[in-house]
């Protein structure tokens, strides 16, 4: 088995398996280098904030953040400047790579949203 751990924005190791926990799941891969997911992503934001912050009580939705950036740098970068209170998978961690051949990602921006595991509800994101 594949020991897989997401970040915050603090910079510190989630536990992905009991951070998602009986929610739905939307992961979405996107780069700061692309127009079109800076375009995207405030709008991803929006939905987030209001899904999940501002809902009483909170939906059982989560995001993961899945970098196609060049760089940790870059990542973090726009993960900090861009994004909202969600996770993301390592820049370095391999399993990102796992995760675009399993979802079939050949673009960025792209959102799939799945079930705790891992069966896809849509991926018209």
């Amino acid at each position: 088995m594949v020991e897989v751990f997401s970040v915050n924005k603090d910079g510190d190791l989630v536990d992905p398996e009991e951070a998602l926990r009986n929610k739905v799941v939307g992961l979405y891969f996107s780069a700061g280098w692309c127009p079109p997911c800076r375009d995207f992503t405030p709008l991803l934001c929006d939905f987030y904030t209001e899904l999940v912050e501002e809902s009483e009580p909170p939906a059982q939705f989560e995001i993961v953040f899945i970098s196609s950036d060049k760089s940790t740098e870059d990542m973090v970068e726009y993960y900090h400047d861009m994004h909202g209170d969600w996770l993301a998978l390592p820049w370095t961690d391999p399993y990102k790579h796992e995760l675009k051949k399993r979802y079939n990602i050949t673009a960025v921006p792209k959102l799939v949203i799945v079930k705790e595991n891992g069966q896809v509800i849509t991926d018209k994101g």
